[in-house]
Parts: C-alpha cells; sequence; structure tokens
C-alpha cells in the first residue's frame, strides 16, 4: 500500500521530473508526467477523503477495489472529494490538463514532437497549481 505521504512526496517528484524534460526539450515525457503527477495527487486525496491508510499498490491489495485501478482524471477528481473546489477555482488549469492530452498512460505512445515548448509549460505550470491546490 502506498501512504498518502508516498502518494504526495512521487506526485511532487513527478513534477520535478517534468521539470527537468522541460529543460531539455524533451516535451513529449514531460507533459506525461505531469499526467501522473496529477493521478498520483488525486489519489492521495481519494485516500484522504475515504480515511485510508494509503492507495493499493499490489495486485493483492486491490482485490475487491479494482474499480479504483484506473487512469481517467475525471473519475479520479471526482472519487477525490476535491471536485467541487476544483471546478469552481482551478477550472482553467483543470480544463488544460484535460482537454490538451485527456491524460491516460497511452499518451507514452503519442508519436515524439507531439508537444510543443509552450504547450508543455503551460501544462507544467497548471500541473504546479493543481497540486498545491490539492
Amino acid at each position: 500500500m502506498l501512504s498518502i505521504l508516498d502518494l504526495r512526496s512521487i506526485a511532487r517528484a513527478r513534477l520535478k521530473d517534468a521539470e527537468v524534460l522541460y529543460a531539455s526539450g524533451r516535451y513529449d515525457g514531460a507533459i506525461y508526467l505531469c499526467g501522473y503527477a496529477i493521478e498520483i495527487m488525486l489519489k492521495a486525496r481519494i485516500c484522504r477523503a475515504l480515511k485510508w491508510p494509503g492507495y493499493p499498490d499490489t495486485n493483492n491489495e486491490f482485490n475487491g477495489y479494482g474499480s479504483f485501478r484506473i487512469h481517467d482524471l475525471e473519475i479520479l477528481l471526482h472519487l477525490s472529494g476535491t471536485e467541487n473546489k476544483i471546478r469552481a477555482k482551478y477550472l482553467a488549469e483543470w480544463s488544460h490538463i484535460t482537454k490538451w492530452i485527456k491524460w491516460n498512460p497511452n499518451v507514452r505512445y503519442r508519436p515524439i514532437g507531439s508537444a510543443d515548448p509552450k504547450d508543455t509549460a503551460d501544462m507544467i505550470q497548471a500541473t504546479k497549481t493543481l497540486l498545491g491546490a490539492l
């Protein structure tokens, strides 16, 4: 089981990784990691909302909780208990993340060069803001 503190730490680390990739001109990878940062932070919030000590990590831990083994940011936002706050106060940031990439792990298969510097910079900024809000 991944503790809430571990999830929050991992989310922040993925954002830092994205910033390093951005600085190196690796925009596609940076956007991919921003999506994961948001996903992981939402999972930390779900744990708080459900008063879980952590989020399932292994196949065994997911036994009986298969509906939580998802990557869909819209569903995770809904489950997190923060949907109203995010949509009311951070709609522009949320919209940027969900609009540009409709994030899911399959973004890793997009052709290299799909992301440009501006989109990536905007994605990183939106991720920073949302991580702070979550």
